[in-house]
């Protein structure tokens, strides 16, 4: 038996213990290494896509699916055990994966079917995926001579471990702080939400009792963010900035070197691979097309933004002076949070705490599911589960019984509404854990097809259920849960008979247009009214509270953009220019790259790199991929214009998107799926407009 390779549709995830590793990572490995043989001996006079290109893809669906469930559980259930059971495994597998463009029997089999006549006869669908997988060996170095495909393969084995390593300081690093405070005095303007999660998660760690009562706060946004956002006590939010600003970058968990090695790696790949930079490497195949143009588009979009941006800090400079009756003077960075809260109280008399009892997570998720069902011609319906200990799972378990890998996971099945077709599973683990990973995310594990379903998970780290009530969230986690949905949708929906270019395997500056798009019903009255209702009597948003919320909807917003564009901008720039800052200060560096793009705040804020799991907890993942976010903002403010135009949830409108965009995946160009949805080229106008920033 080997658990992780269990081709069972619903997971059983208390078979995947630890010692079940590497068994079954290496059976899958050789069962990997076979099937290549197979293709690297085909007749090269009697090739075919079947024992070609579709061999390829199937050749490593076993460790593929193996590999993702292990990757997954070390994201949300990380332990010494299993830790351990990956790393060790991590070597084998990155250098198969980093092997197989690089291989020339190989290469030569594909090239010798890619380039031949009988490409041309494929379905375009097909003709496509011959067509990305030939670019994917060649920008991947098949072309390459065999002395520097030798150092391809180094390098992608050394950036596999070094970006775990990477990964695992952050974790370490976040989990290593807690702040206990026992005096209540001293947490005056904390909503009491967040003060009832602080004593029980105390209870929790036995630092309180119900005779000795005290407040644990944490790294994870759900305990901090409201401390540094509400707290009057500027010495503790202090504390708390400094703890958040040294994650990744002290002692044991320090990721300075490991900045610097990452960025140098992935550097020398993309010379050697005939480019000046990491970006243009990246980009070749995106939107983009290099790093130049990522770097425009942000630059750009900085000068339009900086006059609102400067506005802002001057505002709230001006705002603290009055309410302190002291001259203007610049902010602390533990203070900005916190004074920009107060004021825009005082501004629209709203707080995120008058909107959560709106927001229970049950009914955000049931309205979501509700519109979504209207919009895409779906239904969606829960379905019960059971956890198990790993490694407990009883002998006389149901074989269809569905697990989940912890008890507050729920699992959901998605079915067309007109023929009733299962099109695809997923897990919700929405609360924050310490062996979980900060962040919010959706994956896919397992890829279906017209006729098989798919199956994927949504995970974040939102405000968790507090004193017998139900976790309440705030406006910005719905837009969360809205955003992955959009992401999960991407995938689920997909109807694409090729799995490699099925669901969200699309230019990565593409990707964030389905789930970007959804967190617009999360502003709409009509679509509102679907999910936001009070969890004790039900009733929707008033009126009044609606109006405060749009009336605060651009409050502060330049400061977000810019605050999204200077992540974009110091991505960018310490890959494109890593020649200019190779060997420098890393704060140095980023104050230099971000002169213009950071409020000017007395205390200096150390470099977020050490910290910005986005950019280097794996080989690439978004790196020279930030721009990313603003790139689909474009594309998702434009898109909804059509929603608002034709009904925001207009159903042929929905389908449409469904259509030509949730359905597709990367089978046709996504500027021309875009073209299809939309009738023309995408606009930047709308999200000018929609940001108060035009």
């Amino acid at each position: 038996m080997h658990p992780f390779l269990d081709e069972s549709f619903h997971v059983r995830w208390s078979t995947l213990v630890p010692e079940a590793v590497e068994p079954d990572i290496r059976h899958a490995l050789a069962q990997a290494k076979d099937r290549l043989d197979a293709i690297r001996a085909a007749d090269l006079a009697a090739l075919t896509y079947e024992n070609t290109f579709a061999a390829l893809e199937k050749a490593t669906e076993p460790l593929s699916r193996g590999w993702g469930l292990l990757n997954h559980l070390d994201s949300v259930n990380d332990g010494p055990e299993q830790r351990a059971a990956l790393n060790a495994m991590l070597p084998e597998v990155s250098d198969f994966y980093a092997s197989i463009p690089l291989d020339d029997a190989l290469w030569t089999v594909l090239k010798t079917f890619g380039r031949s006549a009988a490409v041309e006869q494929l379905d375009p669908v097909r003709r496509r995926f011959v067509e990305e997988t030939m670019n994917d060996f060649v920008q991947s170095g098949a072309d390459l001579p065999a002395d520097k495909k030798a150092r391809i393969a180094e390098l992608e084995a050394e950036l596999s471990k070094i970006t775990q390593e990477y990964t695992e300081h952050v974790l370490d690093s976040t989990n290593a702080w807690e702040l206990v405070i026992d005096d209540e005095s001293k947490l005056a303007g904390l909503p009491d939400s967040s003060k009832a999660a602080a004593l029980a998660n105390a209870k929790a760690k036995g630092v309180a009792t119900e005779d000795k009562p005290a407040w644990r706060f944490t790294l994870q946004y759900p305990s901090m963010g409201p401390v540094m956002q509400y707290l009057h006590d500027d010495g503790i939010r202090h504390q708390v900035w400094e703890a958040s600003s040294k994650v990744g970058a002290t002692g044991d968990f320090d990721n300075t070197g490991l900045v610097w090695k990452i960025l140098e790696l992935r550097h020398e790949k993309a010379a050697i691979l005939g480019h000046d930079d990491f970006a243009d490497l990246t980009l070749l195949r995106r939107m983009a097309k290099d790093g130049k143009t990522a770097l425009r588009f942000t630059e750009d979009l900085h000068a339009r933004v900086k006059p609102g941006f400067l506005a802002d800090y001057k505002q709230l400079r001006s705002y603290k002076a009055a309410a302190n009756q002291a001259p203007a003077d610049d902010l602390q960075p533990w203070e900005t949070g916190y004074w920009a809260e107060r004021q825009r109280k005082e501004n629209y008399d709203l707080d995120d705490e008058a909107l959560r009892p709106y927001f229970p997570v049950e009914g955000v998720m049931a309205g979501m599911f509700e519109l979504s069902s209207r919009l895409f011609g779906i239904t969606i319906r829960q379905r019960e589960v059971v956890y198990y200990e790993r490694g407990q799972r009883p002998a006389d378990a149901p074989a269809d019984v569905i697990e989940v890998w912890h008890p507050e996971v729920t699992f959901y099945e998605i079915h067309d509404s007109k023929t009733g077709r299962h099109l695809g599973s997923f897990y919700a683990d929405w609360h924050p854990r310490e062996p979980k990973r900060g962040g919010a995310w959706m994956n896919c594990l397992h890829t279906g097809g017209p006729d098989e379903p798919h199956l994927g998970l949504i995970t974040g780290n939102m405000s968790p259920p507090v004193g017998g009530k139900p976790a309440l969230l705030t406006h910005g986690e719905v837009e969360t849960v809205f955003h992955e949905f959009g992401h999960l949708l991407h995938g689920l929906l997909s109807d694409v008979p090729v799995k490699s270019l099925a669901g969200t395997n699309v230019p990565w500056d593409f990707v964030e247009l389905p789930s970007q798009i959804m967190e617009n019903f999360c502003w709409d009255r009509e679509s509102l009214d679907l999910f936001a209702r009070h969890f004790e009597t039900g009733e929707p948003i008033p009126d009044e509270l609606f109006a405060k919320m749009k009336a605060a909807e651009n409050y502060m917003s330049a400061t977000a953009f810019m605050r999204q564009l200077a992540f974009g901008k110091l991505d960018l720039d310490l890959h494109i220019h890593f020649d200019h800052y190779r060997g420098r200060d890393l704060d140095a560096v980023d104050r230099e790259i971000l002169a213009d793009y950071r409020t000017p705040l007395k205390t200096d804020t150390p470099s977020m790199a050490r910290r910005f799991n986005h950019l280097f907890s794996s080989p690439t993942g978004y790196a020279a991929g930030y721009y990313s976010y603003k790139w689909a903002e474009v594309l998702d403010a434009d898109a909804f214009t059509r929603f608002k135009k034709e009904g925001v949830l207009n159903p042929e409108t929905g389908y449409s998107f469904r259509e030509h965009i949730l359905s597709k995946g990367n089978s046709a160009p996504v500027d021309e799926l875009y073209r299809r949805f939309m009738g023309r080229d995408p606009e930047l106008e709308p999200l000018l407009v929609r940001a108060g920033i035009a």
